[in-house]
């Protein structure tokens, strides 16, 4: 089977790529993301998804290469990027409460021997509870969560933050959207549930 490589040293990401039961090896992107947030979600995303992905192709020349990124878009569909502090993240999740937001995913399936490039994304949205200045302190000081879009981790205690969440794939949310990514490797040619066919 070709080699797969996971383009992220994301944990998340990673656990991720393992429900599909495919051996991969994670590494490092050498790739510095510029993010315009001028850019329209669904193109910047996958823009930095291929730019991840493209980085490793000399050291991975006959591969394939998964490529994700995420930003995520407020109520006004502008692109919101990293508090990068306390009050920053304050700031963010006192405008975002009682509202609904969207995560845009970009993936990337990258084929380093042919060059042929698989490239979509997926949109979550999240729906966050009404939420007084308490709660919002209360939550950022015990997750940290000051380099996330958003300023909430949706894989940890962020979910007590929201009131719904709708999409097709909720992998999509935390950074890799499974469905996508399995319809991606088939075309591939890599059979993810392993059968060639129905049984005799």
């Amino acid at each position: 089977m070709r080699k797969i490589v996971l383009a992220s040293t994301s944990p998340y990401r990673q656990q991720l790529l393992r429900q599909l039961q495919l051996p991969f090896v994670a590494v490092a992107p050498d790739y510095k993301e510029v993010i315009d947030l001028n850019v329209a979600p669904s193109l910047l995303v996958r823009h930095l998804a291929l730019g991840k992905a493209q980085s490793l192709v000399e050291l991975y020349p006959d591969a394939l290469i998964i490529g994700a990124d995420q930003v995520f878009v407020d109520q006004r569909e502008r692109s919101v990027g990293k508090a990068g502090s306390l009050q920053a993240a304050f700031q963010q999740l006192k405008q975002m409460a009682g509202k609904t937001h969207s995560f845009y995913t970009g993936l990337v399936l990258l084929d380093s021997k042919s060059g042929v490039v698989q490239s979509d994304y997926a949109i979550f949205k999240v729906s966050l509870k009404p939420l007084n200045d308490e709660q919002i302190y209360d939550y950022l000081q015990r997750e940290k969560p000051f380099d996330c879009a958003g300023s909430f981790k949706i894989e940890g205690l962020g979910i007590a933050l929201m009131e719904k969440m709708a999409g097709d794939d909720y992998n999509s949310l935390i950074g890799l959207p499974l469905i996508k990514l399995a319809g991606m490797l088939e075309v591939a040619g890599v059979n993810v549930l392993g059968g060639q066919g129905p049984m005799p």
